[in-house]
């Protein structure tokens, strides 16, 4: 039985890597798929860790080869989930879960259909803009970049299957893991029977 795709979505500044941490180390079924990136590390961020960091010439190579699972160029860099090993994992049927943008969380659904796809909503656009200017990880152009695309960002919230607003960590995290817990349950999913004895 191939393990469930979950796909976490929302603005830059929402909280979506804090979210991550959080849940990935209460849910040891679950694993963390790493995108690739063409833009520079920020701060601490070590390759492979964090990112792929790869050049523009080797990631347009990898869609050439049909690498990634999806890809897109957001604020002028190249953003993609490498395909294999998300597929590898899904079919041990291992529950993976991705950090991904509304583009890639589109094609994702088109392609997949059964993934989960869950978006993480601000308590509102001030706090949103607040918490962006404050991490200070990115330029002035980076951050204007980013503050020009939360709208179109925000109305995509209709086309996933979860929104969970981070408005106090601690309860963004428990919904998180609720609706994991939930997707698991469905009668449809079949993974109630790994709990029957044999």
């Amino acid at each position: 039985m191939d393990g469930l795709l979950y796909v976490l979505s929302g603005p830059s500044g929402v909280g979506k890597n804090t979210i991550l941490s959080e849940v990935l180390a209460k849910r040891k079924d679950l694993t963390y798929s790493i995108s690739a990136t063409t833009r520079p590390p920020r701060g601490q961020e070590i390759d492979v860790v964090n990112y792929y960091f790869l050049s523009k010439e080797q990631f347009l190579a990898e869609i050439e080869n049909d690498g990634f699972l999806e890809w897109a160029e957001i604020y002028g860099y190249y953003y993609g989930t490498p395909k294999q090993m998300v597929l590898d994992r899904l079919q041990k049927g291992e529950h993976v879960i991705l950090d991904v943008d509304i583009q890639g969380a589109a094609q994702i659904k088109k392609n997949y259909p059964n993934a989960i796809l869950i978006f993480l909503y601000p308590p509102s656009i001030e706090e949103l803009k607040r918490r962006l200017l404050e991490r200070k990880t990115d330029d002035q152009a980076s951050i204007e970049k980013r503050l020009a695309y939360i709208d179109q960002e925000l109305a995509a919230v209709s086309r996933y299957d979860y929104v969970v607003v981070n408005d106090r960590l601690d309860e963004a995290c428990q919904r998180v893991e609720s609706i994991i817990n939930a997707e698991e349950v469905r009668v449809t999913r079949g993974y109630w029977k790994r709990l029957l004895c044999p």
